[in-house]
């Protein structure tokens, strides 16, 4: 197959494209879904396929197929050629690409066990044992457990002469316990974080560690307490956030607001523009002093980490915000040149079928110096929030609202009773610039986000944030409907 992909390359020279790329991909998923005791679904899932990306006189051009052999690659690059120049007669102005080294790599993650020769029987049993565990808590009336596992081979060619093979394994998990009170009353509590779960570049030994059946009691006991749980308090008081939202908090107001296709509008008609302009850049006070963001596709086991992205980039680490400044965008090679910056390789398709378009990688705040008891102890009135339960944020992604599953009280220093329904709203850029504790190294964690939507049609990409928990002055909290 290696000396297919040379030989279409050349060809693609040959028939008088300024570049070109091909991306072969083979990718297997597993799933497995519980619920109350019950396997809901078991899927497992097969693709091989390829694409190719071509510039013809300024334009670009795609197309892709399922059948992996010569005559096919030809005919597709082909397609591709005269997709680009219908292209041409649309253009605004030509793609330029900016200038990137050329390599000839493979890039292997650390996997310790491949989770696809575990058997079937013992995943199952670890989301059985959760199910009885929880189970004893009458009130748990929906008790739902998940693993997800996916192995990649993919190889990249372009006309430049690179060459680079990566194989990827992920696996990920989670279980969610739902309690319902006598009124109809329903509380959900969920573990490690909501909507699936935590997910990484690993193996088998991710859901080892994830100590599911370790934390099945907490989980459910504390569904039940929060319906008896306090309301929120409303009004402007400080506010700790747990690293898991905190994930999500940079996610919907740094990571997409720095993607520079949305700031060039190639968004706007499905997620929205960006408030971070480019008279902005080096230019805007984000966050506060000790507020560092960096994207950053090096961390070891990352969910959105690789060795490199899907135009050839080399992974690396780049700060967006430094000491509060705005300094950096997440660029593609043909925008990176646009606003004279070197692409940050955060070009990623979920698919063979899917032309590249901007991604988050692994979006961090990075750790600051404070304890968890640090935190808590500079606040005299106001809350701590833990896992994201709920999200809104305008096109922009200037004004948010985010709701959490479960809350406490902080009173002179330290936690107290127990709060349910916790919200909190903000503008973005004031929201950050409140911002006056991180905590440090021991806390921070990379949080795997494996469902981030995006494009038309809708790609979903696996990205990561690694945050600890941070305190925010005078937020607006307890936001009503």
């Amino acid at each position: 197959m290696r000396d297919e992909l040379r030989w279409i390359m050349d060809e693609a020279k040959k028939k008088g494209v300024s570049y070109g790329d091909i991306r072969l991909l083979e990718d297997e998923i597993e799933t497995i879904d519980t619920e109350n005791g019950n396997v809901q679904g078991i899927g497992k899932t097969f693709s091989k396929g390829f694409g190719i990306r071509v510039i013809v006189n300024g334009a670009w051009g795609f197309s892709s197929s399922s059948k992996v052999d010569k005559n096919e690659m030809e005919k597709v690059l082909d397609e591709a050629i005269n997709i680009a120049k219908a292209s041409n007669k649309i253009k605004k102005e030509d793609v330029i690409l900016s200038e990137t080294e050329i390599y000839e790599d493979e890039f292997t993650p650390d996997i310790k066990i491949d989770p696809f020769t575990v058997g079937l029987d013992k995943k199952l049993n670890i989301l059985y044992e959760v199910d009885k565990i929880m189970s004893k808590y009458n009130p748990v009336k929906i008790r739902r457990g998940s693993l997800f596992f996916n192995k990649q081979k993919k190889y990249f060619v372009s006309t430049e002469g690179s060459f680079i093979v990566q194989d990827r394994i992920v696996s990920g998990g989670g279980i969610e316990a739902y309690a319902i009170s006598d009124s109809g009353e329903v509380q959900k509590r969920s573990y490690p974080t909501s909507f699936g779960g935590d997910y990484s570049i690993s193996g088998w030994e991710f859901i080892e560690n994830l100590k599911l059946v370790e934390n099945s009691d907490r989980v459910a006991k504390q569904s039940v307490e929060i319906l008896s749980a306090k309301p929120c308090p409303q009004g402007n008081m400080d506010i700790v956030i747990s690293s898991n939202q905190m994930a999500l908090q940079i996610h919907e107001s740094i990571g997409h607001p720095t993607e520079l296709d949305r700031v060039f509008g190639m968004e706007a008609s499905f997620a929205g523009t960006s408030f971070l302009t480019p008279e902005k850049l080096n230019n805007f006070k984000l966050g506060s002093k000790i507020v560092n963001i960096t994207a950053d596709a090096t961390i070891p086991h990352a969910l959105g980490g690789f060795g490199y992205d899907d135009e050839g980039v080399k992974a690396q680490r780049v700060y967006l915000v430094k000491d509060g400044d705005f300094i950096g965008y997440l660029t593609s090679r043909e925008t990176a040149h646009k606003v004279g910056l070197k692409p940050t390789g955060a070009m990623r398709a979920d698919g063979w079928n899917r032309i590249p378009i901007i991604r988050m990688t692994s979006i961090n705040l990075e750790p600051g110096d404070m304890t968890f008891e640090d935190l808590i102890s500079g606040v005299k009135d106001g809350i701590y929030v833990e896992t994201n339960k709920s999200w809104s944020i305008d096109d922009k992604r200037l004004n948010f609202q985010f709701g959490c599953e479960i809350g406490w009280e902080i009173k002179d220093g330290k936690l107290g009773d127990m709060i349910k329904n916790p919200t909190y709203t903000g503008i973005t850029y004031e929201f950050w610039r409140s911002c006056d504790g991180i905590g440090n190294r021991d806390l921070w964690h990379v949080w795997g986000l494996p469902n981030c939507g995006k494009g038309e049609p809708q790609q979903v990409m696996q990205v990561s944030h690694g945050a600890a928990p941070a305190r925010f002055r005078n937020i607006r909290v307890g936001v009503t409907r």
